[in-house]
């Protein structure tokens, strides 16, 4: 593993180009890996994932609050029981990236997850921020949490995606020391990607989310902070299928990140029924876990 990076002296407009483009060729989006087309002639892939972060991010966070963990404690509580029952009615998989903090504390659900035929991806050790991490020690929680989730489930992961899409300098070669096919924390585009490193291919699929297509950015709220869900149910619906609608237009990927204790609301729950039975509607809609849609992208790229 390479020694932690300094950080470049001097103001960022007295750098000289080898220090600035060290830092952008780090893990950077390569060749496009759309596909020529997708399964069984579909013309969009629908990927939807959940990060089940539960108690770990007041945890995390040292805080000790029940009050915080009564939050998370929700998401597995009330909002997965509903998530998974909407899932198994509409027979659609989808991929639940789990800390693997939240699957010691809930290991019958992540168990239970897995067992339902969805895919279980990495989503760090105790939802830490990896960017303020030394390197070994990145490494060695990353590696922990995917064993930790093959005992918890019995799935060994294959993709990961960082915890608040926190990519050091060093998640990628983390993620290639790993073997992993597939990350998805990175935003250069909309379709997926092969990334790559100081400008060599890795082999490693990109997954592009999106904060747009996250609905932690209109569902959150700490109370002591300026963070508040000013966005309505309604609202954040018409923005998700519209995403879909172009999605589907240019004959594309739509990816949807949602946390169980934000999107797992009464209110909220009709956000995603509308955005599944808009994508049914259509008639040609590919609905994939994010390793099929990774292994397919890689095996199918027109490029």
């Amino acid at each position: 593993m390479a020694e932690s990076t300094p950080h470049p002296a001097g103001d960022p407009w007295t750098w000289p180009e080898s220090v600035w483009r060290d830092i952008v060729e780090r893990a950077r989006a390569g060749r496009s890996l759309r596909p020529r087309h997708w399964p069984d002639g579909a013309r969009c892939a629908v990927a939807l994932s959940f990060d089940a972060d539960h108690e770990t991010i007041p945890l995390r966070d040292a805080d000790e609050s029940p009050m915080r963990s009564s939050q998370g404690q929700y998401g597995a509580r009330a909002a997965m029981p509903r998530i998974r029952r909407l899932l198994a009615r509409e027979e659609v998989k989808a991929t639940f990236f789990y800390p693997a903090v939240a699957a010691l504390l809930h290991p019958a659900e992540a168990r239970g997850v897995a067992e339902e035929g969805h895919e279980i991806g990495i989503h760090s050790w105790i939802h830490e921020r990896n960017t303020i991490l030394r390197p070994e020690v990145e490494r060695d929680l990353a590696f922990r949490a995917a064993d930790t989730l093959e005992t918890v489930t019995g799935q060994r992961p294959v993709g990961m995606r960082t915890a608040s899409w926190d990519f050091s300098p060093h998640t990628l070669d983390i993620i290639r020391e790993m073997g992993l096919l597939y990350d998805s924390s990175l935003m250069a585009d909309d379709e997926p990607y092969e990334l790559t490193a100081n400008g060599e291919p890795t082999g490693i699929v990109e997954l592009p989310p999106e904060w747009i297509r996250d609905d932690a950015v209109y569902f959150n709220m700490q109370r002591f902070s300026g963070l508040r869900p000013y966005t309505p149910p309604s609202g954040v619906a018409e923005i998700f299928l519209a995403e879909f609608e172009g999605a589907h237009a240019e004959g594309g990927l739509f990816l949807l990140t949602m946390h169980p204790h934000y999107i797992g609301h009464r209110s909220r729950m009709p956000v995603l029924e509308k955005v599944i039975a808009a994508a049914k509607a259509k008639g040609d809609c590919w609905f994939a876990t994010h390793a099929e849609v990774a292994a397919w992208c890689k095996d199918n790229a027109a490029s």
